[in-house]
């Protein structure tokens, strides 16, 4: 034995192994599966990036800093310059207080009344006159007392000077009125009897007591005609008493200004992931020292529970959809093997991009590449692998789980979900449509294509620059030929290890040079020529359903080599050879012919040719009667019991089983037509196919009465092609052509035409 067989056994025995470990423990899968999503969850959330390293202002930086995510903080210094703003923009609060008027008015009024008071003689004067400074808190000299005795000035003061300070004082007056010009954003003035305010500007005229004191010396001049001396009397008895009304509400301005600056919201700052804080050589600014400061007292933390609970849950209702992908079927059987393959793509994928993101955060290249880094990650290759194995139904939900970690692991957004999932599901389509290699390989092309339009659709979503835009299509068309090369890659250890069928292996069986086939093909040539039929007919069916045609036509070239064991015990492979069964009870020919259902099992288990073609051997006769021996043991013994002569099943459990079942009894059946035009072709196709169907046999796939009636119209177009009209020779030629055949080949006489549309399997 060379090296290279040694090594390919051994190998086999470790595969075998493997296989044999997964089918002991039957909830093995399941309990792996949810175990897996419970790691993963708990890498999403967990923080393996190393510490951002922490420069001061005035450093030179060391290396390149990057942003590892977006982040928004706040910037306490710009928050504080922003209120101081606000509170300095905030006008001052006076308020219009009215009340000392009376008081000034009372207060000349007790003035006059001492000075006119008639007990004042000339020896009181001096203690009227004391009295008089007291209230005003003035000396007074004796010569403007004696003015304020006469009555011309008495009657200047109450017609004239008295309204016009009584006015003024309506109107308002402050105590300074530079004071106001200070307030550049205006002022409030508080009417306190009206209860109203009013906001004025700078430019608003309003008199404090040094205007209002040179307008009352103005209005005595202009229209009083007074003389100097009562103006500087009656300015002399007015200034000491006059006030201002209008005065600073302090309290009421601090309050309002609180009221403002607590209304102003935070400044934040935003920080873009993949953003340049700061470059090598670059000397740390005050702003950058605040930028670092934020992302490493974010990054800190090193566990996020509550974000390893959302993903456990999200993928764990996710992963719940796996067992409602069967048509027809509220739930599904979930074998090991589907779950640990599922099992070992996500955690390697998602693993993997858990990894990635260490390789982005040291990307030393331009910041569009590090964010759009991601863009290169190959999940349409790990979904590729999917499309290889399974239906479309359960790659979407496979892609939905692989999509959705990828996306977290990487802290991308739904834009690279979405990216991921599309592309996915894109080479998907791609893989479950192509025929060979070679399809596969070209499929590389309308993959980047696919990849590009989707991510050009996002990117002008996100509304991106250029720059971006040209990074990112060069990362998706890169995707393309990577994803490409993981389908090709990862394929042969997926059918190592799981012994699936993969589409390549399909492929491969498909060829007639196969060992097993050949063996067919000489031992067994009807059985052969059965199949070849067979595999047109079923490849037809499964296209015009959307079924799996290229399982449907590996299946049919091999649902028949248990039939290698003893091929002359069945009536295609005899010749002109006696018929062995005329030999044996029913009974015992019905045995022989239910053994070659297990014994193909058998070959195919032994061949490896994977669990799909060995689930069609087994249910492509379903549990059907041999009617034939069945129907001649009856003329014998009439107590036989029926189920003797059942196939031991199970039913179709797929629709491609159950094409293979209706095409094998199609194909078989239509040889005994004596006439076979396409009329009669049509009704014997509806009578097999109605007879297999009111058995119950397809009762268990996933065919709808509409899917019979196309199957039905395939298998038609390809019978008739088979059984097409030939021309007539002329009489003496036919005749001779068919006794030279008599000579070399001896006649052979159609078998008996089956009853309840069932084909004998031997006659």
């Amino acid at each position: 034995m060379t090296s290279k067989s040694k090594a390919r056994g051994s190998g086999q025995k470790g595969s075998a192994k493997i296989r044999n470990a997964i089918s002991t423990f039957p909830k093995l899968g399941l309990f792996v599966f949810l175990t897996a999503l419970i790691c993963l969850a708990i890498l999403s959330g967990t923080n393996l990036r190393p510490p951002l390293p922490l420069y001061v202002a005035g450093e030179v930086a060391a290396q390149d800093v990057l942003a590892t995510q977006n982040l928004l903080f706040e910037d306490t210094s710009s928050t504080l310059a922003k209120r101081r703003q606000v509170a300095e923009l905030q006008p001052p609060i006076y308020d219009l207080d009215r009340s000392p008027i009376s008081k000034i008015q009372d207060k000349f009024r007790l003035i006059f009344d001492l000075i006119n008071s008639p007990r004042a003689s000339v020896s009181e004067e001096d203690a009227i006159r004391w009295q008089i400074e007291e209230l005003l808190n003035v000396e007074v000299s004796r010569k403007t007392y004696n003015h304020w005795k006469e009555e011309r000035f008495q009657t200047i003061f109450y017609t004239q000077a008295l309204p016009y300070i009584v006015d003024m004082l309506n109107k308002g007056i402050v105590a300074d009125r530079t004071l106001l010009l200070q307030n550049r954003n205006g002022y409030v003035i508080r009417d306190l009897a009206q209860n109203n305010e009013t906001l004025h500007s700078v430019a608003f005229k309003i008199g404090d007591l040094s205007t209002t004191k040179k307008g009352l010396l103005k209005e005595l001049r202009s229209k009083g005609k007074a003389p100097l001396r009562t103006r500087n009397a009656v300015l002399a008895l007015i200034s000491p008493v006059l006030t201002p009304t209008v005065t600073p509400n302090r309290v009421e301005t601090q309050l309002r200004e609180q009221i403002a600056v607590d209304a102003v919201d935070p400044v934040y700052y935003s920080i873009k992931k993949g953003e340049s804080i700061v470059r090598k050589g670059e000397r740390v600014t005050l702003p950058i020292q605040i930028k670092l400061q934020a992302l490493l007292a974010h990054k800190n933390q090193r566990f996020f529970p509550y974000q390893m609970l959302g993903v456990f849950m999200t993928t764990l209702l996710l992963g719940a959809g796996l067992a409602f992908e069967r048509r027809g079927r509220r739930l599904c059987s979930l074998r090991n093997q589907d779950l640990l393959l599922t099992t070992m793509l996500v955690i390697l994928f998602a693993g993997g991009a858990k990894a990635f993101t260490l390789l982005q955060s040291s990307f030393d290249g331009a910041q569009h590449a590090a964010e759009l880094l991601p863009i290169l990650y190959p999940v349409p290759g790990a979904l590729g692998l999917v499309g290889l194995i399974f239906g479309i139904r359960r790659c979407s939900v496979i892609a939905l789980i692989i999509s959705f970690l990828c996306t977290v692991m990487m802290s991308g957004s739904i834009e690279l979900f979405l990216f991921y999932f599309l592309g996915g599901m894109i080479n998907v389509w791609l893989v479950q449509h192509a025929e060979s290699r070679k399809d596969i390989a070209v499929s590389g092309l309308p993959l980047m294509g696919g990849l590009l339009i989707t991510w050009v659709g996002l990117a002008l979503y996100q509304q991106l620059d250029i720059p971006e835009l040209a990074v990112g299509s060069v990362f998706a068309a890169a995707n393309g030929i990577i994803s490409l090369l993981v389908v090709f890659a990862l394929s042969p250890i997926i059918e190592l290890i799981f012994n699936y069928t993969t589409r390549f292996k399909l492929m491969e069986l498909m060829n007639l040079e196969q060992p097993l086939l050949q063996e067919l093909m000489m031992n067994a040539p009807g059985t052969y020529h059965h199949s070849l039929i067979l595999s047109n007919l079923v490849e037809a069916g499964a296209k015009s359903i959307g079924a799996n045609s290229l399982l449907c036509k590996v299946a049919a070239l091999y649902h028949d080599i248990g039939k290698l064991a003893k091929p002359q015990y069945f009536i295609e492979n005899q010749g002109r050879a006696k018929n062995p069964h005329d030999k044996l009870t029913p009974a015992m020919s019905t045995l022989i012919l239910i053994s070659h259902v297990k014994k193909g099992v058998g070959l195919a288990r032994k061949h490896r040719l994977g669990h799909e073609i060995e689930d069609i051997i087994q249910q492509h006769h379903g549990t059907s009667v041999i009617r034939y021996f069945y129907t001649k043991a009856a003329e014998q013994d009439e107590t036989l019991c029926k189920n003797d002569f059942r196939y031991p099943g199970p039913k179709p459990k797929s629709r491609e089983a159950a094409i293979v079942m209706l095409a094998d009894a199609v194909e078989a059946s239509s040889r005994v037509l004596a006439d076979p035009t396409p009329s009669r072709l049509r009704g014997h196709i509806d009578t097999i196919m109605k007879g297999i169907f009111s058995e119950g046999q397809l009762d268990d796939s996933e065919l709808t009465f509409s899917d019979l009636t196309k199957v039905g119209e395939s298998f038609h177009r390809v019978l008739t092609g088979i059984f097409h009209r030939r021309i007539e020779y002329p009489e003496e030629q036919r005749n001779g052509c068919i006794k030279n055949h008599e000579e070399k080949n001896g006649h052979h006489e159609r078998p008996e035409k089956p009853k309840n549309g069932t084909a004998p399997e031997a006659a």
